[in-house]
């Protein structure tokens, strides 16, 4: 390993919890020294719960074993290799989740069809037995089961080993959102076996880890708008769970209720008027549920609406008659998991009369390439560039070395201000003002602390839909949007390239992006 390396891993590292270290050393000796197989003999018949789907996933399973994750189709021509990894490890998790199962076209037959070919290969299976698709397939498997109200010992008995793993193998050493994941499957599997020590094991992870993960503002601390419609999902479907299957007498209902309350109000406060999340940190299209499935799933439960201001997450949303501002003031993420963070501090995404202008690229992959290192770094964002280092230092697919940190926050009325120190390195604080007085104007002030021989850049990334754009003198006009860009400051230099805006995972489109060069101060002035 060479030195620059070890300092990257050093630098990220010294930021990782103690329990993390700890877990991650106790697994890789156990499991390398100690293995064991996970079967516990279940005793007692199971009788299917109580379960109706509030909405159905959309299909990624088609007839004769053909198969869509990700944007990228395979069909098995002979038998199904639950192993498959030709399109990466995302795929073949995606293939173990067995989301499918619950999707719009999936018959009781072809999903018990495809659950016991599943034990078939028990013995086979690698990345499935993983906690993580566990967890999901755990969950997954319970609603099928209990919908269609089927009941066979085989396939029970597989269910039980699995939480026998997962309780086993929580993903203490991970946290964040895998942990929480495996805490929402484990009260699933608690309430189907009705198993008192799942159960224990379920409430202390979901107590513990939503009143650390969820903000006072309703966010999920990972601050990725694709996952916290995940996880708002997941525990809403605990709720209905608790609701339609009376076990347990104890305040978890009312505590989980209380969550998704604070969880309903942050997604409401940052989904654009069109229903579209913004594609902050990692996020990309047709993975989640969508926000207004959630928000009337949330009404079928019965659950309370509360309004909070967007603070703690550090983004805020500036709504007029015709526009809609998003806008991120805040840290890169919890600093022991910022594995789906961006270096993208100051980024925002401007939507007017509900269409999409200035946009943050999103994703279109999770594999540790070149590809993944772009969109997660500074240059694909709506922020300055100093030099040729990036604000936040991410690397290898998921990890953070060393990260900007918000220094100082000022907002009155209209208007916001921020610093980070993301360059320190270079005896640099970089301030951005965020004015929104005038109904048709946005102004945004870019100030570089002293005088650098770096190269500074601000960069604006238009979405796919915004055809042609013209260069004039310091300006710029959207010709088919009657949108202009203002731009005055020191060394002031406009140039347009191409990028490319995802999609969704593994699916981009080229669009444009222009490159502002300056020196020191720049003002942006946008006129709709």
């Amino acid at each position: 390993m060479d030195r620059n390396k070890i300092k990257l891993l050093l630098q990220t590292v010294k930021h990782l919890k103690f329990k993390q270290i700890y877990y991650q050393l106790y697994y890789l000796i156990r499991n390398k020294f100690f293995k064991r197989i996970y079967v516990k003999e279940l005793k007692k018949e199971i009788h299917p719960l109580n379960w109706h789907d509030s909405f159905l996933y959309t299909n990624s399973f088609i007839k004769e074993n053909r198969f869509t994750f990700l944007n990228l189709p395979h069909q098995f021509t002979d038998k199904i290799n639950w192993n498959y990894a030709d399109f990466g490890k995302l795929w073949t998790y995606n293939l173990n989740y067995f989301d499918f199962l619950n999707q719009k076209d999936c018959s009781a037959g072809e999903g018990l069809k495809l659950i016991n070919d599943y034990i078939e290969n028990e013995s086979n299976l690698k990345d499935g037995k993983e906690p993580y698709p566990i967890s999901l397939r755990g969950i997954n498997w319970i609603k099928f089961l209990s919908k269609n109200k089927i009941s066979e010992v085989k396939i029970n008995q597989t269910l039980y080993n699995h939480y026998e793993t997962l309780i086993h193998n929580l993903e203490y050493h991970l946290l964040g959102n895998h942990l929480l994941e495996n805490g929402y499957s484990l009260l699933f599997g608690a309430y189907y076996f009705k198993d008192e020590s799942l159960y224990k094991k379920a409430k202390q992870i979901l107590t513990e880890e939503l009143t650390e993960q969820i903000l006072s503002d309703g966010a999920h601390f990972e601050l990725s708008p694709m996952y916290h419609q995940i996880l708002f999902h997941r525990i809403l479907d605990c709720i209905r769970l608790i609701q339609l299957n009376k076990w347990q007498e104890d305040n978890l209902l009312l505590f989980l209720k209380g969550k998704a309350s604070l969880m309903r109000s942050w997604l409401e406060e940052i989904t654009f008027c069109n229903g579209v999340i913004p594609m902050v940190n990692d996020s990309a299209y047709r993975i989640a549920p969508e926000s207004d499935q959630l928000f009337q799933f949330a009404e079928e439960i019965g659950l309370e609406r509360k309004k909070e201001k967007l603070r703690a997450s550090g983004y805020r949303m500036f709504r007029s008659k015709n526009y809609e501002l998003f806008i991120d003031v805040g840290n890169v993420g919890p600093d022991y998991q910022p594995g789906h963070a961006h270096s993208d501090t100051f980024n925002f995404e401007l939507y007017v009369r509900s269409k999409p202008i200035l946009v943050d690229p999103g994703i279109s992959t999770y594999e540790k390439n070149d590809r993944r290192l772009k969109e997660r770094g500074t240059s694909y964002h709506n922020t300055v560039k100093i030099g040729n280092q990036d604000q936040t230092k991410v690397w290898d697919g998921f990890r953070i070395a060393k990260r900007a940190k918000i220094i100082e926050l000022k907002e009155i009325d209209n208007t916001i201000e921020a610093a980070h120190n993301g360059y320190k390195n270079l005896g640099i604080i970089h301030t951005r003002r965020f004015s929104t007085h005038e109904t048709n104007i946005i102004q945004i002030e870019d100030i570089i602390s002293k005088k650098v021989d770096e190269e500074q850049v601000a960069f604006f990334h238009f979405h796919p839909d915004v055809k042609e754009i013209r260069i004039l003198n310091n300006k710029i006009e959207l010709i088919n949007n009657g949108i202009i860009i203002h731009f005055e400051g020191n060394e002031v230099v406009i140039k347009e390239e191409e990028y490319q805006y995802c999609l969704g995972f593994n699916s981009t489109k080229k669009a444009k992006k222009i490159k502002v060069y300056f020196n020191t101060t720049l003002s942006t002035r946008i006129d709709l």
